[in-house]
Formats: structure tokens, C-alpha cells, sequence
């Protein structure tokens, strides 16, 4: 599983003319599940998110540093599906989605991962499975991460 964290001033996802999630300081979360992907998988993944200390302090006491999650600042998630994160260029300039996860196996793995979302932060928005949709965000810093569940345990690489 991949996601790709923006730490945001707000965002929101509209599909047509409908704001179908929307949040204002947090996490925008792109959310990629992929071929063989296990509930560990998004269990480590998502708390990886919602642990990530990307937030400032507003300690008057030296420099401000990157100390607190989205859940201490009181922030919010904004997930959503992107099987364009299993794109792979290898083979030519068109991408190959072989390694994604089928599409009905997908949303199930996206549901569920909106679903405990939900237990572990207090405001969790969403965007619309396999829908067309158009995403605003005014990123905050910016501060863009990769987290893949492939680097799990990997060799000098810290595990929670």
C-alpha cells in the first residue's frame, strides 16, 4: 500500500458540482492499494499517518520544529483513492497499472481504510471510489511524504 501525505491549509475533493469531502488544516492523504496488499499493510500505513509529526510546535523556545501529529493539532484527513500510485514506468512512457489492486478489491481495502480512519482521528473526509475527480489543496510548507508499505521492516529503516 502507498499514500502520499501533503500536510495542507484545506482541501477539498469535488466530483461534477458536488464537494464530496472537504477539510481545513490536516492531511491530504492519496491512498494506493496494490497487488497482494494485506490488512497489516494498511494497518501500518495508516498509523503511520496519523502518527506523522509534520506539525510545527508553537514552542517560544528556540525553533520551531516538526513535533506534533494531525491528531495534537486537532486536523483532519482527507483520503482518497489513487491507483495512479502503482504506476509503473519501466516499460515505455505509457503506465502500466499491473501492480494495483483489482478494482473491486480496492474499494474494499479503500472503505475499510476510510473506516479506521474514522476510529483513530476525530474528522476523516473522503473523496469518491472511481470517480472522476478534481482535487484543491493549499499544501502547508509544503511538506509531501511517501509512505509504502513495501519499506516495512526493511533494513535501516525504522518500524513503529
Amino acid at each position: 500500500m502507498r499514500a502520499v501525505v501533503q500536510r495542507v491549509r484545506s482541501a477539498r475533493v469535488e466530483v461534477g458540482d458536488e464537494t464530496v469531502g472537504a477539510i481545513e488544516r490536516g492531511l491530504l492523504v492519496y491512498l494506493g492499494f496494490g497487488r497482494g496488499d494485506t490488512d497489516g499493510d494498511r494497518a501500518w500505513v495508516l498509523s503511520k499517518i496519523v502518527d506523522l509529526r509534520v506539525f510545527e510546535d508553537d514552542s517560544a523556545i528556540g525553533p520551531r520544529k516538526m513535533a506534533l501529529s494531525v491528531v495534537d493539532v486537532g486536523g483532519a484527513l482527507l483520503l482518497v483513492s489513487q491507483f495512479t500510485l502503482y504506476g509503473d514506468l519501466r516499460g515505455g512512457r505509457r503506465p502500466s497499472f499491473d501492480g494495483a489492486m483489482p478494482p473491486d478489491e480496492a474499494q474494499r481495502a479503500y472503505d475499510a481504510a476510510v473506516r479506521e480512519a474514522r476510529a483513530m482521528v476525530p474528522r476523516v473526509e473522503s473523496g469518491r471510489f472511481r470517480a472522476e475527480m478534481q482535487v484543491h489543496s493549499v499544501n502547508d510548507g509544503p511538506v509531501t511524504l511517501l509512505i509504502d508499505s513495501a519499506t516495512r521492516g526493511a533494513p535501516g529503516r525504522a518500524s513503529p
